[in-house]
């Protein structure tokens, strides 16, 4: 495969949730596109990850006291936030620049754009599951915050539910034993939860899958096993990628490539303020005594999804690079974390212990629009831990933004002009 294809509208880079959302709205409208993925359609964040639609996740982590948190755990791998102590230049640039929005104020803005997308994406992607037959076991119950400590909650409500309420997303304040009513997976000595009615849930494999299929029925086509190795630039614009698979080329190039964003635009001279933070998950059959919701264990941090076909124990962030592999200690308080709170913290046969890199942004907002210096180069990229939870929103704004519609929601603030990109 030599020839250059040149044939598609939009070639979009990275076959992850938000590269195949954006793919899917491109076809509705009308736009031919081609997808480039190096391993197999969402094999990467989009595989592993919990799987919550979530408008309660309006909060960046960025705030007063969260670098304190993240640097006294260097001396505990096991810490649900964790700064690997490896120096790495990259790195603690990006963490320099992190430090710098941990204030209020970007706080308080960070938390409204995010909001705005999550809560746009919340709605589009109930209609795309049903208007697109998305089998993905997709379920409008709501996700739990679970407390076993008056104090962690109080905390919840001023840095969490308090900012809930500011943006019009309405959570609901429960008493330990109404919460261990609702809720009877959990073990007794609940002392509250906070509910979010709103979120939602469904498998994001089988998401990610479903997309891909539509995407291939409205005729994109989708290159998997394709590294992406370089570009050809004339002028101010991409001419070609290249990949170990030939030469590709489209009337606009789409970067969708999640974590690995930030090593692909630097031979186009470009500096995304980007690093992964890395999430694991473990994923077993269903137990018999599974939640009903999905729950947040908020002490220990660990998410627990249960589904039709399985369940799930997730979270955690890991600050290490692109170092690859899985941290036992990590999975390993996945498990206790689980065990301290649920009568049956895993299921009965373990299917698989995941890793993978979340594309994490210096202000914690996505980084979604035109390139200022290539002029047919677009992106969508460091969506964060809420890649699947913003991937509707994110492929409807693209395509508005290509091809003539008015965005549902100001784009402004996930422009990569605020970064000079």
């Amino acid at each position: 495969m030599n020839a250059t294809r040149a044939d598609v509208d939009v070639l979009i880079l990275g076959g992850g949730v938000i590269g195949l959302a954006c793919a899917l709205h491109l076809l509705r409208k009308g736009v031919t596109v081609r997808v480039l993925e190096q391993g197999a359609p969402g094999c990467g964040a989009s595989h592993g990850n919990c799987g919550t639609i979530t408008p309660s996740h309006a909060a960046p982590l960025a705030m007063p006291g969260t670098l304190g948190v993240a640097m006294r755990s260097i001396l505990h791998a096991d810490a649900p936030l964790y700064l690997n102590p490896r120096l790495d230049g990259p790195r603690l640039r990006w963490l320099l620049g992190f430090a710098r929005h941990c204030n209020w104020t970007d706080f308080h803005r960070a938390a409204a754009a995010r909001s705005a997308i999550l809560q746009r994406s919340r709605r589009r992607l109930a209609e795309l599951v049903r208007d697109e037959g998305l089998d993905c076991e997709f379920a409008e119950e709501g996700e739990l915050y679970v407390y076993r400590t008056a104090r962690a909650m109080a905390a919840d409500e001023r840095h969490h539910a308090a900012v809930l309420d500011r943006l019009g997303i309405e959570v609901q304040r429960l008493r330990g034993d109404t919460v261990e009513a609702r809720e009877p997976a959990l073990k007794p000595g609940v002392a509250g939860g906070l509910f979010h009615p709103g979120d939602a849930r469904l498998r994001p494999d089988r998401y990610a899958a479903e997309l891909a299929r539509r995407v291939l029925e409205l005729g994109g086509v989708i290159e998997s096993g394709t590294r992406i190795e370089g570009f050809e630039t004339d002028g101010k614009r991409i001419a070609q990628v290249r990949t170990s698979r030939g030469a590709f080329a489209g009337e606009r190039v789409l970067l969708a490539l999640g974590a690995w964003s930030p090593l692909l635009a630097r031979s186009l001279d470009l500096r995304l303020p980007m690093q992964p933070g890395k999430g694991y998950s473990i994923t077993y059959t269903r137990p018999a005594r599974a939640p009903r919701h999905a729950l947040v264990l908020r002490e220990v941090q660990v998410c627990v999804t249960t589904w039709a076909s399985g369940y799930r124990l997730g979270s955690t962030m890991e600050f290490s690079g692109y170092a690859e592999g899985l941290n036992r200690a990590r999975l390993d308080a996945l498990r206790s974390g689980a065990a301290a709170g649920l009568h049956e913290p895993e299921g009965p046969q373990q299917l698989e212990e995941w890793w993978g890199w979340r594309p994490m942004s210096v202000d914690e907002v996505p980084i979604i629009g035109p390139s200022g210096r290539w002029s047919n180069l677009h992106m969508a990229t460091a969506h964060g831990m809420l890649g699947v939870s913003m991937s509707a929103a994110t492929g409807e704004l693209v395509a508005d933004q290509l091809y003539g519609g008015t965005p549902a929601i100001d784009p402004q603030p996930y422009a990569p002009a605020r970064f000079g990109l």
